[in-house]
């Protein structure tokens, strides 16, 4: 049984020996995002590491139309198969519960702190639940962390930055024109895929 552990230290200082340098024996990676949040659509352009083996991704989600694209465009080819459309980190579900309201950094002072809510819920799936955690802002709903764990892949931890309200380019949330012939994958006893799923070992 895999274990998340969380240490938590509220006094100024805390005595313990140097933080060593370490690293993640499966998953570590980093994407630039871009969300479109009426139509539903999230693009993720994602390089990182996989047991030891690098690897980029080029992934477009469709969450009105439940689908998500592979794009490869140095090969011109696409890979398309049905998505899960219940949850999402960029967004919270009608049916998750509020666990908490904090202040992010310091609430001392103007400026020092972000208010941030803290969602949880489950995703009811044909090989076992889903469980997730959520933390957004509570002005404008922007994500700041999600954890979500299956009993495939155990937990997998989203952290995001830098975000920026506005998109530069709105097209490259459409599929390129070479998707347009991809066939979507049948589905038999596996699950449709989640946000999540195109970082682990199948989709890698």
């Amino acid at each position: 049984m895999r274990v998340l552990i969380l240490f938590v230290c509220l006094s100024a200082g805390c005595l313990a020996q140097r933080p060593q340098q370490c690293s993640n024996e499966k998953l570590t990676s980093i994407a630039k995002y871009s969300y479109d949040a009426l139509g539903k659509r999230i693009r993720l352009r994602e390089f990182g590491s996989y047991e030891n083996k690098t690897f980029r991704l080029d992934v477009l989600l469709l969450y009105r139309q439940g689908v998500m694209y592979k794009i490869n465009y140095r090969n011109h080819t696409c890979f398309k198969k049905p998505l899960n459309v219940d949850f999402h980190p960029l967004a919270i579900p009608h049916n998750a519960s509020l666990l908490g309201q904090v202040v992010l950094g310091s609430s001392s002072g103007p400026g020092q702190g972000v208010l941030v809510n803290t969602w949880v819920g489950e995703l009811h799936m044909k090989k076992g639940n889903a469980r997730y955690m959520s933390t957004v802002t509570e002005f404008g709903c922007i994500p700041v962390t999600t954890m979500f764990h299956t009993s495939r892949s155990g937990w997998v931890v989203t952290s995001f930055f830098n975000n920026v309200i506005g998109l530069q380019d709105p097209q490259q949330l459409n599929p390129p024109s070479f998707c347009k012939d991809a066939q979507l994958e049948r589905m038999n006893e596996e699950d449709p895929a989640t946000f999540f799923d195109f970082t682990i070992t199948k989709y890698s």
